[in-house]
């Protein structure tokens, strides 16, 4: 399609029961999505022109319900793909390049003959795309160049995951490209991650990147990291009464990556004590037995890291169970415990560094105050700067998002749907 047909299609409705699978069925949703699109095409035709072989695609950003800090360590995590997400307008090209023109920024432009990583765009997003085409060329899948156009609602730094929606839209450009669309979405996950460590520089688990292209509602075991067993859940939150909500407590980002680093290597130093190469493999029991000589050769933080891990690692199943039984109330009880656990033991809650900018657990102090035994919240994502996540009972919602604005500012409080299809095609 060109850019005059498929804009004529989105006005006319042809899209309307794809933008339901993934927005739901609200009139002024839908309304609002067939105009998103609508610009994002005409953006892709200023900038590449609007000839034949458009395509649109969309993937989501995510939620951390559960498991925070796990997945490095092959634990489990619950989590959930939500409505605000990446769309792209793609087409394919034989110029040799690949290129991004991501609305509000400059545009990436990677060459395919030089799929090795790049000194100068460590940290930068050139770095996901040529990642994600060396992995899939590596593995014998087919790439090629192609000109897009992105514009995201997953904003950069809220927590939801802007990065892995990112790389898992790289990788689901050139699956509908050029490999049919066939290409596995844990695999697109894969190669996400596998561009943000070795190409991007910042070393990441695999939830982030699984929830976004997997979508739904869903838990994760990573005890086998290339084999992740995913189970979808068959649990609507629009029934419980509840919304989720992400606040946006607009910390600052920089010079995170440290702090970052520094829980997942902790971890596997304690690991490693053990005889293990993650937590995940090591007994708890063995653990707290031979404390003493761990907190010697590690640091007690390392150590309260590791009791995080067990636990959370933990209370994932019991977070399962009480959804799979409709027991919300235990389930936002597990909600608190595990934000405890990662204020308490895991000490993501703010950086070191910056000790006076603390608005992580301000916003946990907010919703405590607001929400009392009604709700629950906890620190969203990788911490130390950034989110929160809470769940709140409709009657409380307009007193939470008010309280959280006054604080954050007036666009902090993001209230989310959860989405059930991760990577997707619209034709």
């Amino acid at each position: 399609m060109n850019e005059k047909e498929i804009i004529s299609a989105l006005q006319n409705g042809a899209f309307d029961d794809k933008l339901r699978r993934i927005y739901g069925s609200d009139a002024g949703t839908l309304d609002f999505q067939r105009e998103r699109y609508i610009n994002c095409v005409r953006g892709f035709g200023e900038k590449y022109g609007g000839g034949d072989g458009i395509r649109l695609l969309s993937v989501p950003g995510r939620s951390e319900v559960g498991g925070n800090h796990t997945d490095h360590n092959h634990g489990r995590v619950l989590a959930c793909a939500v409505d605000l997400d990446i769309i792209a307008a793609v087409r394919a090209a034989d110029s040799g390049l690949m290129r991004v023109q991501s609305e509000g920024f400059d545009e990436d432009v990677i060459e395919l003959d030089k799929l090795v990583p790049q000194d100068k765009e460590r940290n930068h997003s050139p770095a996901f795309v040529r990642g994600v085409a060396a992995r899939l060329r590596e593995l014998g899948y087919r790439i090629g160049g192609f000109e897009a156009y992105t514009t995201s609602r997953v904003l950069k730094g809220s927590g939801l995951s802007s990065s892995a929606a990112f790389e898992v839209m790289v990788a689901n450009i050139l699956s509908e490209l050029y490999n049919g669309g066939k290409i596995d979405h844990v695999l697109m996950a894969q190669v996400g991650q596998y561009a943000e460590r070795e190409f991007f520089g910042k070393p990441c688990g695999l939830m982030d990147q699984t929830a976004c292209a997997v979508g739904s509602f869903i838990t994760i075991d990573f005890a086998d990291n290339d084999r992740p067993v995913i189970e979808k859940l068959d649990f609507d939150f629009e029934k419980t009464g509840y919304t989720l909500c992400i606040v946006d407590t607009a910390g600052n980002h920089s010079d995170l990556t440290d702090d970052y680093a520094a829980i997942q290597s902790e971890m596997k130093h304690v690991a490693r004590l053990m005889g293990h190469s993650v937590l995940r493999e090591c007994s708890e029991d063995e653990f707290y037995a031979r404390l003493p000589e761990l907190r010697k050769a590690a640091g007690d933080r390392a150590v309260l890291r590791a009791i995080h891990f067990f636990g959370d690692n933990a209370r994932v199943l019991e977070q399962t169970k009480a959804l799979k039984s409709g027991d919300f109330a235990r389930f936002r009880q597990l909600v608190v415990e595990s934000g405890r656990s990662s204020f308490m033991y895991l000490q993501n809650c703010y950086s070191i560094k910056s000790p006076a900018e603390q608005g992580i657990p301000l916003a946990l102090a907010l919703a405590e105050k607001t929400l009392g035994n009604d709700g629950a919240w906890r620190v969203h994502g990788g911490g130390f700067a950034g989110t929160i996540q809470a769940f709140v009972p409709s009657q409380r919602l307009d007193a939470f998002v008010g309280t959280m604005n006054a604080a954050f500012g007036p666009n902090a409080t993001y209230k989310l749907k959860v989405r059930p299809e991760g990577a997707f095609a619209l034709n």
